[in-house]
């Protein structure tokens, strides 16, 4: 496989297998082994969370009252400390 990527992350790659010693192909595998499952676990979250959209179990909130209520949340915690 082979893969291109941009000059400032493979600097930051190439710094990495000077500062460790682990050979690139190992460094780039141990990374993509921790990133590709969490990325299955948020592609199968936004997949659900769609269904539920469709299917109507779940209701669509606006940004601005979704922000709202959080700006409320924040208030009540700050009231309780």
């Amino acid at each position: 496989m082979e893969v291109h990527l941009a000059p400032e992350l493979q600097a930051q790659i190439k710094k990495l297998v000077s500062e460790t010693g682990c050979p690139i192909e190992k460094l780039v595998e141990y990374a993509l082994a921790g990133y590709v499952p969490e990325l299955a676990r948020t592609r199968e979250m936004l997949d659900s969370r769609y269904d539920g959209l469709k299917s109507g179990k779940v209701k669509a909130m606006d940004g601005e009252t979704f922000f709202e209520n959080l700006r409320q949340q924040e208030a009540e915690i700050l009231k309780k400390e």
